[in-house]
């Protein structure tokens, strides 16, 4: 105990652990020392009982004794004494084999004599100075290894399974048995991630001799599960050194394939270092077969074979892409075979095929082949979680470049081949298409492959027109840009001129489709081509104004159209006034006749919008039906309203564009807004477009009404609040949206008082709203909403923030029972509501003027009266005067 306290006091001074500078080297100095000690005494004094047997007795008794850092020191050097001593059993067991030898060779000359009996005293002290060394190995195993191994400190822990892997592999004729293997076993389990490591690392080098692994064998069958369980353990590094355990059991087949599905779920695990680990593994024992010795060598073309076990494991994963492309990228970088394009186009072509491809295997094929070209030129495939931008160094530029031109020399000829092979098929397509987006095109003309380019080019814009899909139009739009800018020369106007030429075509298509449903036909071609404009306008501006006006006609003539067509109506008339407004601002100079033009589209789109809010969608709150209409409208008139903010054209020649809604028209647009965030984005609707759904969710919703207010499009007195009042309502995505709407007003303003109170109130009054009703359940919810989003707002207010905000605190506070106090008692749950958390972040002085306050304002009531309304008062007095008792230390 006096050691113990010494150490409590701080008095011990532990030179392991010193950050001086001249105990720096105090380990490695320490563990030197008794290894020359033990070298420089193993020709003598090692043996005598004497000096080494006090030495055991002291550091045994020492790593037992209270203090920590005793009991690292005494660990430390009785386990570098067992890693000494196992070098000198290994060098008496070489004597003793020598000896041996020449004893056997010389008494094939003579049964006796005194080199015969010479030899026959150094093999029998030889053999009893092993058996000594044998036995303080013992000593010290047993009496500190098997205490410490389950020390409460990780670090001593750890220490001991880090030389109990190096003592079994180095000495294995002692300690490759299971009487010391079990120890490794157990710390598998050990609540230290570091402990955990240290024990599968120790295994790793035993698996890893050949040797040993017959001995392991009922080692292997009592703990492999446990091993096959680290794989997904909570620590990433843990986890990675445990795949590469399980790889070694598989090398030496000592586990069954059928142990080892819970692996190949981690395929599509979030760290990317397990993913990868697991991808190594999946490619050496699924795809490449290393570790089946009974299977035959790959006959014939040893990628196509590779290929095709990729392509059966992706079979599990066809209904998801994105699983999929998880899949590619997690083997990847082991499998060459995704690099070989001759390949991979060669089975999409059928061209002499050692593997029939289904049309599943083909889909997964080409994007295999798509994620595979991202890969090589340097592109993730699947987000990363820092989303940092990656640099490449010299060499790796040039591993992309090379890439690059291989891709193209293999795709230039065969890519007319597969476009046309695979043009009608949506799930192909827009993989395919894109591809072009990451070649060297100049290659074409270095190449004299022209022709094919321009082949290609027009099977592009085919694809355009034969598919209405978002990803095929997408891809489309995308590749035919990148060659109208990235190819040179002659190419390049070929490129701008089939660009030029599909615009008009579309235009074409829209106008005929616009007078079919004028003249009362089908909508199918008019929302299609819509679809394929929006594309289109998405990356560059294409002239419209005469569909503009047809768009209005439409629009008015016919109110009963397809909710997905009046939203892609929209959505053009919102980009063409958008890429007005762009060519404006970046003119030198602009004619009244533009400008004028563009007042009259924007206000014209205005009226259509607001026309949705004074007759708005229906917005049934169990389905999504009518949802994606009011979803548009949001948005569009959201950022039409950014886009003319007063802001930004204040004190300029464009002043006129400026516009900033009216209050009505706000709260209309709130309205409709609070309508979807009722509707949850896991509710399904069979007659919702899949495609834009993340374009028409309620966090888009959101997003869209709290953006109007962080760029100051309009004044916050209104929105805001109503905005902060839904925090707590609509799960996490909502919360984290207007909780960065709150920093950016702390930002901008830090007294936010008025508009939590605000907030509170317009909560409050929803909760008073539903109190009308009958269910208790929906009371009791209301108003934890209520108390929910009071603690929310206060929660901003801790530590030194309190303090600095103890003004806005305490205005939140006397308004809040100002506001309680009006309508009594009517208003007096709003108390305990929203008060009371704001209440209770005050000093003890403030809460006692709080609570002589309202306590003056109940002088002239009767509260008797109606007791059961004055009980959310009384409950906030109590509660205050408890808080206040315990701020000032009074039990």
């Amino acid at each position: 105990m006096y050691w113990l306290n010494y150490e409590l006091q701080g008095e011990i001074e532990d030179y392991q652990g010193s950050k001086k500078k001249e105990f720096k080297n105090f380990k490695e100095n320490l563990v030197s020392f008794w290894d020359t000690l033990v070298i420089e005494c193993q020709n003598g004094p090692l043996f005598d009982k004497d000096l080494f047997d006090k030495c055991m007795d002291y550091i045994i008794a020492l790593s037992c004794t209270p203090p920590r850092v005793y009991r690292l020191v005494a660990s430390l050097m009785g386990l570098q004494l067992v890693t000494s001593f196992i070098s000198v059993a290994k060098r008496l067991a070489v004597q003793r084999d020598t000896t041996q030898r020449q004893l056997n060779a010389e008494r094939k000359k003579r049964v006796d004599g005194p080199r015969v009996e010479s030899l026959n005293n150094r093999l029998s002290a030889t053999h009893e100075q092993k058996l000594v060394i044998d036995e303080m190995m013992r000593k010290i195993f047993t009496g500190l290894f098997v205490h410490r191994y389950r020390d409460v400190d990780p670090n001593i822990r750890m220490s001991c399974i880090q030389s109990l892997g190096v003592w079994i592999l180095s000495y294995p004729t002692l300690f490759l048995q299971d009487l010391y293997l079990k120890y490794l076993g157990w710390t598998l389990n050990d609540k230290s991630a570091g402990v955990r490591k240290a024990a599968v690392l120790a295994l790793q080098n035993l698996y890893e001799v050949e040797d040993n692994v017959p001995t392991l064998s009922l080692f292997t069958e009592r703990f492999s599960n446990r091993m096959i369980e680290l794989a997904d353990d909570v620590d990433v590094s843990v986890a990675v050194c445990a795949i590469g355990l399980v790889k070694q059991l598989l090398r030496h087949q000592l586990i069954p394939d059928d142990d080892l599905g819970p692996l190949y779920d981690l395929l599509i695990d979030d760290p990317p270092e397990i993913r990868r680990a697991i991808g190594e593994l999946v490619y050496d024992h699924l795809i490449a077969q290393k570790f089946n010795s009974s299977q035959p060598g790959p006959k014939g073309n040893e990628s196509e074979i590779h290929l095709g076990r990729m392509l059966q494991i992706l079979r599990e994963f066809s209904t998801d892409p994105i699983l999929s492309i998880y899949v590619i990228d997690d083997v990847w970088e082991y499998m060459k075979a995704m690099k070989d394009w001759k390949c991979i186009i060669s089975m999409l072509l059928d061209e002499n095929p050692l593997i029939e491809l289904t049309d599943e295997d083909a889909t997964n094929l080409t994007r295999l082949l798509f994620a595979s070209v991202r890969k090589a030129v340097g592109e993730r495939i699947v987000p990363a979680s820092d989303n940092r931008k990656q640099y490449f160094s010299k060499a790796q530029k040039e591993a992309i470049e090379n890439n690059r031109r291989d891709l193209t020399i293999a795709m230039m000829k065969n890519y007319p081949l597969l476009l046309r092979k695979y043009m009608a098929d949506k799930a192909k397509i827009s993989s395919l298409v894109e591809i072009i987006v990451y070649m060297n095109l100049e290659l074409y003309s270095l190449k004299r492959q022209e022709q094919n380019f321009r082949t290609t080019l027009l099977l592009i814009k085919d694809a355009f027109f034969k598919h209405g899909e978002k990803d095929a139009l997408r891809s489309c739009v995308k590749a035919i840009k990148f060659c109208s800018t990235e190819s040179r020369g002659e190419l390049q106007d070929f490129a701008r001129n089939k660009l030029k030429e599909l615009e008009d075509e579309l235009l074409d298509k829209l106008k005929s489709a616009t007078k079919e449903v004028i003249d009362g036909e089908d909508e199918y071609s008019l929302l299609v081509n819509l679809k394929r404009l929006y594309e289109l306008q998405l990356s560059r501006p294409t002239s419209i104004d005469e569909l503009y006006g047809d768009s209005i006609t439409i629009l008015h003539s016919f109110r009963n159209l397809d909710d997905e067509v009046v939203s892609f109506l929209l959505l053009n008339m919102y980009l063409d006034v958008a890429w007005s407004l762009h060519s404006i601002i970046n003119s030198e100079t602009v004619s009244e006749g533009s400008l004028s033009s563009l007042l009259s589209k924007r206000d014209t789109l205005l009226e259509e919008l607001e026309y949705f809010l004074n007759a708005p969608p229906e917005v049934g709150e169990g389905s999504k039906s009518g949802n994606q209409l009011a979803c548009r409208v949001c948005t569009i008139l959201a950022d039409v309203w950014c886009l003319f903010r007063k802001t930004n054209f204040s004190s300029t020649k464009l002043e006129r564009l400026g516009y900033c809604p009216d209050v009505s028209i706000l709260q209309k647009f709130w309205t409709l807004c609070e309508k979807q965030l009722k509707i949850s984005d896991d509710t399904e609707d069979e007659d919702v477009n899949k495609e834009y759904i993340e374009e028409i969710n309620r966090d888009t919703v959101m997003i869209a009404a709290a953006k109007l207010i962080a760029s100051d499009t309009i004044p916050k007195d209104y929105l805001a609040p109503e905005i902060i009042s839904h925090f707590v309502m609509h799960g996490a995505g909502i919360a984290e949206i207007v909780k960065s709407l709150i920093t950016v007003l702390r930002k901008k303003d830090d007294n936010v008082s008025e508009i939590f109170l605000e907030a509170l109130k317009r909560a409050y009054l929803r909760h008073l709203e539903l109190s009308r009703s009958d269910d208790e359940s929906i009371k009791s919810e209301s108003f934890q909403e209520c108390k929910n989003l009071a603690a929310r707002l206060a929660g901003i207010f801790v530590g030194a923030a309190r303090n600095k905000h103890r003004p806005e605190i305490l205005k939140i506070v006397k308004e809040g029972i100002e506001y309680a106090f009006e309508d009594t008692p009517k208003h007096l749950s709003f108390l305990e509501a929203s008060v009371l958390h704001f209440a209770s972040r005050l000093p003890a002085p403030d809460i006692r003027d709080v609570l002589k306050d309202v306590q003056k304002r109940t002088e002239n009531v009767n509260a008797e009266e109606d007791p059961s309304g004055w009980r959310p008062y009384n409950k906030f007095y109590e509660s205050l005067l408890e808080k206040c008792a315990k701020n000032e230390g009074i039990q």
